[in-house]
């Protein structure tokens, strides 16, 4: 008798009934002699047996299979010492070919030097163009390195409206030179790539930017006791940004996508304006501006922020109730935030518009963890700015009329539903937020006919003068 038909009697057969010895047939009482183990154990053995089976006959009926490349590669676990010493050294000299594909200097200028030798005239004011057969014997000459860069597909992408079908030497040399630094600048993030794998850990960005200060001359005045606040200042925007479910780690490709990298390599420029040191994340300014405000907050001195330390944060104007918010969802050490933590709020708050920041903001003003802000959400918050006013003595506004607004300014896909989504698209993110926390934001906003009418009066006296 089948096993399974076996199994099957053995569970409709109830074991009430005295004569039921009588009734089963010699391999059922076998059957039920053995222990709960042992039963489990044979069908155990007989499963394994059947799909194995049956797997076997599956292998066989289709040779495509066979076709599939490999593309799994296990990782070496931790007590694999040699397997993974092997990973590093092919991952090192496989680098190292890469590095040396790359165009260097002397290789560079003797690129331009042959661009600038096939020119085609004429010249449009003072910028030398090349049409494509020119393009095609430069490519020839300026050696194997190069090839990559001489197609048609990069000079038709260089083409813009010219009336001899050329394109600029100068607009194409830069699009190569960028092509080998972001080459140079994949090579040298991938060194830091512990996991190999294509990504960087919070650790592993620390050790690339600590590594890199020495390198950057706007960095020199740094003091060496700030270099690890500097570092953590620095990754904490690549990661608030770049990897917003908190993964704990950033795409290479990312990185290089993003214009953080970017902004932080333009520190290299020793006659960096002071405008533009003071509008960069990763300058010495900005990161000395960010640390002084957090040890201006810490009022107890114990390297900590409260929540009333941390109320006292910008125009000291942020509600009770959205800090409680804060405290409740983002990470605290009995009660209090640390430098980290306060980052992430900075770059909250400093870049509203920007959708990871409106993020961060919306799972705090979403205090129904429902996804979406309702009324209830809205009023929730308006109703601590309506008792700010009252303490400054301002006349409240009406909930009823701001809300309206807002869903006006958003207008969101479900009129009784605001989206995360809904605030990203609307563009007006930054506004519904700073309205429902701030009450200097909500002032500025209420008022912003006269302090636009004052700016043009103000700017007509100068005029005038």
């Amino acid at each position: 008798m089948d096993w399974k038909e076996v199994l099957r009697r053995r569970l409709a057969t109830p074991s009430t009934d005295p004569n039921r010895q009588l009734k089963l047939s010699g391999v059922e009482q076998d059957y039920e002699k053995k222990s709960e183990q042992e039963l489990k154990d044979e069908e155990m053995d007989l499963f394994t047996k059947y799909y194995s089976e049956w797997k076997g006959d599956q292998k066989n009926t289709n040779e495509f299979y066979k076709l599939i490349p490999r593309f799994y590669y296990r990782l070496p676990a931790e007590d694999e010492v040699l397997l993974q010493k092997l990973r590093e050294e092919s991952r090192a000299v496989f680098l190292q070919r890469k590095s040396r594909e790359l165009l260097d200097n002397e290789e560079l200028q003797n690129l331009w030097f042959l661009l600038d030798k096939h020119q085609t005239p004429p010249m449009i004011g003072e910028e030398a163009m090349i049409n494509y057969e020119n393009f095609l014997k430069v490519g020839e000459k300026a050696g194997p390195k190069c090839k990559q860069f001489f197609t048609a597909k990069v000079f038709a992408k260089l083409l813009h409206t010219d009336s001899y079908g050329r394109i600029s030497i100068m607009q194409f040399f830069n699009y190569v030179m960028r092509k080998v630094w972001l080459h140079q600048t994949r090579i040298g993030l991938s060194l830091y790539d512990v996991a190999g794998q294509g990504y960087l850990r919070e650790s592993d960005l620390e050790n690339y930017i600590l590594e890199l200060i020495p390198t950057l001359p706007q960095l020199d005045g740094l003091e060496k006791s700030f270099y690890s606040f500097y570092v953590c200042t620095a990754v904490r925007k690549f990661f608030f940004f770049l990897d917003p479910l908190r993964t704990g780690k950033i795409k290479i490709q990312d990185i290089l996508a993003c214009s953080f990298l970017d902004d932080l390599l333009e520190l290299r420029d020793e006659e960096l304006s002071k405008e533009s040191q003071e509008t960069n994340w990763f300058s010495a300014p900005s990161a000395l501006r960010v640390y002084g405000q957090y040890l201006n907050l810490d009022k107890d001195h114990n390297g900590m922020l409260s929540k009333e330390e941390l109320s006292r944060y910008g125009t000291a104007t942020m509600t009770s109730v959205f800090l409680d918010r804060v405290f409740q969802e983002c990470l605290t050490y009995d009660g209090e935030m640390d430098y980290k933590t306060y980052l992430d709020f900075v770059l909250a708050l400093e870049n509203r518009k920007e959708p990871a920041a409106l993020q961060y903001i919306f799972k705090l003003l979403d205090i129904e963890n429902k996804g979406y802000l309702n009324v209830f959400s809205l009023n929730y918050f308006f109703r601590a700015i309506q008792e700010l006013m009252k303490i400054h003595g301002q006349d409240p506004v009406s909930f009823q009329d701001v809300k309206d607004e807002i869903f006006d300014m958003v207008k969101p896909k479900d009129p009784l539903k605001i989206s995360l989504q809904d605030l990203i698209n609307s563009n007006q993110g930054d506004t519904v937020t700073t309205i429902l926390i701030d009450l200097n934001g909500f002032w500025t906003y209420e008022n912003r006919e006269a302090l636009v009418a004052n700016d043009n009066e103000n700017s007509a006296d100068l005029d005038d003068t």
